[in-house]
């Protein structure tokens, strides 16, 4: 008997509300810890259906490990 695991959980976007997708969509290029769970240990980003974003917070936080790169905040390249 094998197990199933995760069937019952939907992934949800972390950072939509009960509301809805709050507008404008913005993701802090400053939260390091929050964008870090976003990129593989590479420093690839993970793909929506592995991060479980929504299509317009993928985008934001794209644009958001963007700019913490070309700021100094996250390397380019994994360790």
């Amino acid at each position: 008997m094998r197990k199933k695991l995760g069937n019952n959980r939907k992934n949800r976007c972390r950072f939509c509300t009960k509301e809805g997708c709050p507008r404008p969509a913005f993701v802090d290029y400053k939260d390091v810890s929050n964008l870090k769970k976003l990129i593989t240990s590479q420093g690839k980003m993970f793909s929506r259906k592995r991060s479980g974003l929504c299509a317009t917070f993928q985008r934001a936080a794209g644009d958001a490990i963007k700019r913490a790169r070309f700021i100094g905040l996250l390397p380019f390249v994994g360790e």
